[in-house]
Parts: C-alpha cells; sequence; structure tokens
C-alpha cells in the first residue's frame, strides 16, 4: 500500500473515531405531552373528557432553552401518543412550550439537567381551552 492510500484511510478513521466520541457524549430528553382541556376540573370527576386527536400534538411544540440565557437550543414535537426523545450535549436546560404567550396555553416551563449517556425524562401538562383569566 502506498502512504497515501495509508494517510487517507487513517484519516477517515480518525474523522469516524471523532463522531463516534461527540455522539457518545449526548445524553437525552424524552417525556410525554398531556394536553388538558381547561373545562377538565379533576381526574376523580365524572366528566367526560375530550379526546386528543394526534395532529393536536403538532399544535405545541416543545421548545429546549439554555437555563444561563434562555437561548434556544432545540424545538421538538411530540409524536401521535404525545411522546418526545431528542438528544442534547450535557447541561442545564429548560423545557416550555413555543409561543406559550401568544397561544394563552398554561404550562409551567421546566428546569432538567442532561448528563451524558443518561435520560432526563421531563412530563410536560399544557391546559387549554376555558378557564383562562
Amino acid at each position: 500500500m502506498s502512504p497515501k492510500y495509508v494517510a487517507i484511510a487513517l484519516g477517515i478513521f480518525l474523522l469516524a473515531y471523532s463522531a463516534s466520541l461527540n455522539a457518545a457524549e449526548h445524553g437525552f430528553l424524552e417525556g410525554h405531552l398531556k394536553i388538558i382541556f381547561g373545562m377538565a376540573a379533576k381526574q376523580s370527576d365524572d366528566m367526560p373528557r375530550p379526546e386528543i386527536a394526534p395532529e393536536s400534538y403538532s399544535e405545541y411544540p416543545l421548545v429546549i432553552l439554555s437555563q444561563e440565557n434562555n437561548k434556544e437550543i432545540a424545538r421538538v414535537t411530540a409524536d401521535g401518543q404525545g411522546n418526545y426523545r431528542v438528544p442534547l450535549p450535557p447541561g442545564n436546560y429548560v423545557l416550555d412550550v413555543q409561543d406559550r404567550v401568544r397561544k394563552r396555553v398554561r404550562t409551567r416551563p421546566q428546569p432538567f439537567t442532561v448528563v451524558s449517556n443518561q435520560i432526563a425524562r421531563v412530563d410536560m401538562n399544557v391546559v387549554i381551552g376555558l378557564g383562562f383569566h
């Protein structure tokens, strides 16, 4: 083999190795988005609950913000069952609903921490509909 081919092969190996190291450093955020209609008082009452259409989850995309300066890091949309998962580098973050104030939804931004090669579980409840003041 010529030195040129050895150098190219070594370069490709180093790039692949570097990419695998960077991927291994990430952790994950996963959770469940629950959409609650404002007219629903409590889980224990006998009031029938409207069903959530799978496409409704796309109306409430979630944003991941840095805790330090509230800079947007990523966006994620829940799937048809309300579940979401996103890889993130280790750090401190806040999960919120995109355009929460403009959409007039009630929710509480959720702080969380991602650790390398671990899963941070954060569920998000969003109250929509009646009952806003």
